[in-house]
C-alpha cells in the first residue's frame, strides 16, 4: 500500500510541476508583445528518497519539482518605432534605470536610490524633460553640466527640459570690418570669442598706424608686443593688399587679407579684409560664433548621445547612454515592468560605453522584441496539458486501487 500512496504523492508533485510550466508558458504568452520581455523556460527535477527500500542498484523516484529558467541574454528581433527616442539593445548590456518613489511639491518625480537595468528600451519625454519608458522606468546617463558644458562622471536621470539654454558655438573666425581713420594713431576694437564648452572670452585688438599706408594690428593684452600680431599694407585706394604676421609661438606668415591668432579662448583666424581707410573710425570686430537658439527637441545617436536640437539647425550634447553588462545576466532578479536587479550570482554591473566590452550597439527609433516563441511555446503548452492529464489518471487509478485494497480487508 505504501507504494501506492507513494505513487500518489508523486503524481501530485507532477501536477504541481506542470501547473509551474502552465505558469511559464502562460506568462511567455502573454507577454509576446512587451517590448524587451525575457522569455524563460521550465526545467524539471526529479527528487529521489527512501533509498534504504530501494534493491541492490534501483532507486525510487518519489517527486519532482520544477524551477523557472531566465534567459535574459537571448537577444530579441530590433523592429523600426514610430517613436524617434526609442532604443534597441544589439549585445549584452542593459539601460541603467531608476523608479520614481513620489512627486515633490512641485509635481517633479522623486527618484529612488535602487538601480534597476531593463533592455525596454521604448523612451519618451515626460512633461518635466526626463526620458522614461512605457514601464515608468527613467533612464540614467552622463549628464552634460549647463554651466561648464562638460560630460560629468557620475550616472543620473537623464533630463532635457525645454527651457534648455542654448551653449554658444565654438569661435573659429573672427572678422573685422569697417574703416580706419588715416588720422588717428591708435583704434581699438574687441568682440567675445567662445571656446568649445561655450564659456566666454573677451579678445582685444589693437590698430596703431606706422605710416600712411601701413599699420601694426595686435593682441592689446600682450605686454611683449610680439604676440598675435600683423602687420597690415594697404593699397592706393584704401583696401587691405598685404597681411605679414606673427603669431604667439613666434611663426611667421603672410596673407592677402587675415592672419592667425593663437592663444585665449583658442586658435582662430582673423579677417581684415573688410577694413578700409578712411576719414572716420568705424572699425569693429564680430566673431563667427551662434549665441542663440530655441530648443526644439531632442535626438537620439547611435553611440549613446543624447541631443538637444534648436530651431538655428544646431544639436548639442546633453547626455550619454552607457550600457551595464554582467558575468551572469540570467541570475539577475526580475522585477516589475521588464527590469532586474543585481544579484551576488550575476556579479557586480559593469558599466560600459556603447559598442565597447561586448556591451552591444545601439540601434536609434528601434525597439528590441519580446523572446517569446510563440508556435513552439503554444506547442509546449499542449505537451504540458497531456503531461498533467496524465498526472491526475495516476492519482484517480491510485485512488481506484486504494479503494479495492480497503475493500478486501472489509
Amino acid at each position: 500500500m505504501s507504494s501506492i500512496i507513494n505513487a500518489v504523492h508523486t503524481a501530485v508533485s507532477g501536477l504541481n510541476a506542470q501547473s509551474h510550466a502552465f505558469t511559464d508558458l502562460s506568462n511567455n504568452i502573454a507577454n509576446s508583445q512587451t517590448t524587451g520581455y525575457k522569455a524563460s523556460t521550465t526545467s524539471f527535477e526529479d527528487y529521489v528518497t527512501n533509498n534504504e527500500l530501494a534493491n541492490d542498484g534501483e532507486s525510487l523516484s518519489d517527486s519532482v519539482s520544477a524551477t523557472t529558467r531566465q534567459h535574459t541574454d537571448n537577444q530579441g528581433m530590433v523592429t523600426t518605432s514610430t517613436n524617434s527616442t526609442a532604443l534597441a539593445i544589439s549585445g549584452n548590456g542593459f539601460f541603467n534605470v531608476v523608479q520614481a518613489t513620489g512627486q515633490s511639491n512641485d509635481s517633479t518625480p522623486v527618484l529612488g536610490t535602487q538601480q534597476y537595468y531593463t533592455r525596454n528600451g521604448d523612451f519618451s519625454q515626460d512633461k518635466n524633460g526626463y526620458l522614461v519608458n512605457t514601464s515608468g522606468y527613467y533612464l540614467e546617463g552622463y549628464n552634460v553640466d549647463a554651466t561648464s558644458g562638460t560630460l560629468g562622471t557620475s550616472l543620473s536621470a537623464i533630463q532635457v527640459p525645454s527651457t534648455i539654454a542654448f551653449r554658444p558655438t565654438e569661435s573659429t573666425k573672427l572678422t573685422a570690418t569697417g574703416t580706419l581713420d588715416s588720422s588717428s594713431k591708435t583704434v581699438d576694437m574687441s568682440t567675445t570669442a567662445y571656446d568649445s564648452t561655450g564659456a566666454a572670452s573677451t579678445v582685444d585688438l589693437t590698430w596703431t598706424k606706422v605710416n600712411d599706408t601701413t599699420w601694426t594690428v595686435k593682441d592689446a593684452n600682450d605686454t611683449t608686443g610680439t604676440s598675435n600680431s600683423a602687420t597690415v599694407t594697404f593699397d592706393s585706394t584704401g583696401a587691405v593688399s598685404s597681411v605679414t604676421s606673427q603669431d604667439s609661438t613666434g611663426a611667421s606668415s603672410t596673407s592677402s587679407s587675415s592672419f592667425n591668432y593663437t592663444g585665449s579662448p583658442q586658435d582662430m583666424t582673423v579677417s581684415l579684409s573688410g577694413v578700409t581707410l578712411g576719414s572716420a573710425n568705424t572699425v569693429s570686430m564680430t566673431s563667427d560664433s551662434v549665441t542663440s537658439g530655441t530648443f526644439s527637441g531632442i535626438s537620439m545617436e547611435t553611440d549613446g548621445s543624447v541631443m538637444a536640437t534648436f530651431d538655428n539647425g544646431y544639436s548639442q550634447l546633453v547626455a550619454k547612454i552607457p550600457l551595464t553588462t554582467f558575468a551572469d545576466p540570467n541570475s539577475l532578479s526580475a522585477q516589475n515592468g521588464q527590469a532586474y536587479t543585481a544579484t551576488s550570482q550575476s556579479g557586480s554591473p559593469q558599466i560600459n560605453a556603447v559598442n565597447t566590452n561586448g556591451a552591444g550597439t545601439l540601434t536609434t527609433g528601434s525597439i528590441e522584441e519580446s523572446t517569446t516563441d510563440l508556435t513552439g511555446d503554444l506547442s509546449k503548452l499542449i505537451v504540458a496539458q497531456q503531461a498533467y492529464g496524465a498526472n491526475t489518471k495516476v492519482v484517480s487509478t491510485a485512488d481506484q486501487l486504494l479503494q479495492t485494497t480497503l475493500a478486501m480487508i472489509q
